[in-house]
């Protein structure tokens, strides 16, 4: 029996099969009689392995299965028909199913063949794969055909052809991303999201169920993605590998786990040599595809920092009292002490690095502009002069006792430093029992910790103020927002400390951390050196902690106090914290004085709501900047701006972007690129050229 008879008066038709193919198919065809005469077609099923009858949607059906057996080489025994799709407590039938070669029960093709119209058949066909996950799709009714990858559960992509048991579906797909590609469609950019609203979205839709350390497989992800980003930055012909080109699950988990293996080996010492991604190759795939279009790297990395303060926020950092500093406030702090290049600086409480990271950018752009270079859109990600390398190699340190803290600061100084760091995991007020890590000449020392922190633990020596103690080093710059909540009780560590002591004179039971790291930072820095360090407002005005401002206007003096809004650590904490600027006395750097001008300054803006969401500069508030000085120079004190506050805007026309397209937080500590109006930092400096402060 002729084919062209079965399809007779049916939507089917055989045009896309070739001759010869259609011909063999005939000669197989049995044809059997009943006993009123009439005539019905058979086929021996070849997955089925017996005989069916042959209706127009089977012979398509069945011809389509010669040419994926013998053309596209796949086995008998990856194919199933009649799979069971489930809906609900529905169940469909997709007509073919081809599984995935290392993941046999996963599907992995879908054909459909029972909606011989293609708008009909393209929504069944959607439908079918979303429900399975199958990445890849085929309509055909036999006289066209059509091929789709699908890249999320709304976009299916017409595709050329589907690949051979031989081949990926990456191997026939020909787009690939540059980093040019990535900088051009930043989902960050053009949909305004963050990268903190995306973790939040994959907390919720995969990893809450996922059997995982949420923390640490985000915290693989990102390290791989800002691995294969600075890979094509240093290579703009490169192809992006973070991404999914048509990957089955398996071969994407492959993937990433090769790229995040040879993360590992650049930036060492932040995972073990053998951690493994743990996320399934479902949840990963997921992952990856929220993650592939967000490019992580920006002028000052602040796009992963707010990622990373949540997610260590999140898991332990706010139950110890240790919050992250914003990024505005560190800034200001970096503009009022002015690092150079040839000064050693220190954060001994550094989270995820934030006073060291944005020290090292506000050095390079210097470095940069004496050489006549320009800070580009990439600034964080180009290869640098040898000069930046070696300041951050050499110049910068960071110390923090919190595991998660170190290992994100290493990853964020390993970048900047192309491998080098200087951040070492120690606890900052017990330094008399380093040696348990370190080892001296009684004791060997932690063999994992020294295979980890050993190259910085050396060059942190060599800045000992005496060779075999690490009470005192010689630091130029020290800048930090120590841990406020939790009192010290043990007498071994208190009896370390001056401010041990009550105001009698006499050791106390219990001293608040914050108060022991006051005089921790001062023997860190050596004469004339400079610290900002974040306080609890009340170090301030309490009478009681009048003994604290006496040991240290003692030895330093004290340049400056900011006063912080009540909103800046939200949604962490309410605690009103101030910062304060000291410079130790030094006879040629900072003589000692009894009498001399202190600047003050107190934060007008909120910079965020009452919940803790930042606030963004309008586009009006930058004309109203550029018209209106917001200073009145005479008393150093921000005016009031009559201005809305708003934080989550909906309407994103409405709001200024700095030079990389971001949003700008709205505050009045500096001038944002020349966006916003100068604020407490440029009045400083100009007080500080005023006064002759040796380090301006």
């Amino acid at each position: 029996m002729q084919l062209s008879t079965i399809l007779k008066d049916s939507d089917y038709r055989h045009a896309q099969f070739d001759l010869t193919l259609i011909y063999e198919f005939e000669q197989r065809i049995v044809v059997r009689t009943d006993n009123k005469g009439k005539e019905t077609p058979y086929i021996n099923c070849l997955i089925r392995k017996k005989e069916i009858r042959l209706t127009p949607e089977e012979v398509i059906r069945q011809l389509y299965l010669e040419i994926l057996l013998k053309d596209y080489k796949y086995p008998a025994d990856r194919i199933e028909l009649e799979y069971a799709v489930t809906f609900g407590r529905e169940k469909k039938r997709a007509d073919i199913v081809i599984f995935d070669k290392d993941n046999t029960i996963a599907p992995y093709i879908i054909v459909e063949m029972k909606k011989p119209k293609l708008k009909d058949g393209k929504e069944q066909l959607k439908s079918y794969c979303n429900a399975t996950g199958a990445p890849i799709g085929v309509w055909t009714n036999g006289d066209s055909i059509s091929f789709y990858h699908r890249r999320d559960p709304n976009y299916f992509e017409d595709i050329p052809n589907i690949p051979k048991a031989t081949e990926k579906l990456s191997d026939i797909l020909s787009e690939r991303w540059t980093i040019k590609d990535l900088i051009a469609r930043d989902k960050l950019i053009n949909e305004r999201k963050s990268l903190k609203g995306l973790v939040l979205e994959m907390e919720d839709e995969v990893l809450a169920n996922a059997g995982v350390d949420v923390f640490e497989e985000l915290f693989k992800l990102i390290f791989t993605k800002l691995y294969d980003e600075m890979q094509s930055g240093r290579d703009s012909a490169r192809h992006l590998e973070f991404r999914n080109y048509g990957d089955t699950e398996t071969e994407l988990k492959n993937k990433i786990q090769a790229l995040f293996d040879r993360a590992k080996e650049k930036w060492e010492g932040v995972f073990s040599e053998d951690s493994k991604i743990m996320l399934t190759p479902s949840h990963l795939s997921v992952c990856v595809a929220s993650l592939q279009d967000v490019k992580l790297f920006n002028s000052n990395l602040e796009v992963v920092d707010e990622a990373f303060e949540y997610l260590i926020n999140k898991r332990s950092k706010g139950e110890k009292g240790q919050y992250f500093t914003p990024r505005y406030v560190i800034d200001m702090c970096v503009r009022m002490l002015n690092p150079k290049a040839s000064e050693t600086m220190i954060d001994t409480a550094a989270g995820s690095c934030g006073f060291p990271v944005h020290a090292i950018f506000y050095v390079w752009e210097q470095i940069l502009k004496s050489k006549g270079l320009d800070k580009s859109h990439l600034f964080t990600l180009e290869n640098k002069p040898q000069k930046c390398t070696d300041y951050v190699n050499s110049k910068i340190f960071a110390i923090d006792f919190d595991d998660d803290a170190v290992r994100v600061a290493r990853t964020l100084n390993l970048i900047a430093g192309d491998g080098q760091t200087n951040v070492l995991h120690l606890n900052t007020l017990d330094y008399d029992r380093w040696y348990e890590k370190t080892g001296d000449d009684k004791k060997p020392g932690d063999s994992v910790w020294i295979d980890t922190y050993n190259n910085g633990w050396k060059k942190l020596k060599k800045l000992r103020n005496e060779k075999e103690s690490n009470h005192g080093f010689g630091f130029d710059i020290l800048m930090a927002n120590p841990p406020f909540a939790g009192d010290i009780k043990e007498s071994r560590i208190l009896a370390k400390y001056e401010l041990g002591k009550n105001a009698a004179g006499r050791y106390q039971t219990k001293v608040g951390r914050d108060i022991l790291f006051i005089e921790r930072n001062l023997d860190f820095l050596k004469p004339g050196g400079r610290m900002a360090i974040v306080l609890p407002q009340g170090r301030f005005n309490n009478s009681s902690d009048k003994y604290i401002r006496e040991f240290i206007a003692e030895r330093c003096r004290i340049l400056a106090v900011v006063g912080l809004h009540g909103n800046v650590f939200k949604p962490h904490t309410g605690t009103k914290t101030s910062v304060l600027f000291v410079q130790k006395w030094d006879d040629e750097l900072c003589p000692k004085r009894e009498d001399y001008p202190i600047f003050f300054a107190t934060m007008q803006e909120p910079s965020k709501d009452n919940s803790g969401e930042k606030i963004y500069v309008r586009k009006r508030d930058v004309a109203k900047y550029k018209l209106t000085p917001q200073y009145r120079q005479e008393e150093l004190v921000l005016q009031e701006p009559a201005v809305e506050y708003v934080a989550n805007p909906k309407n994103l026309d409405d709001y200024a972007l700095d030079l990389h397209g971001h949003l700008i937080v709205k505050h009045d500590l500096f001038n944002h690129d020349g966006l916003t109006a100068d604020g407490i930092a440029e009045a400083f400096i100009e007080f500080a050229k005023k006064e002759r402060l040796s380090f301006f």
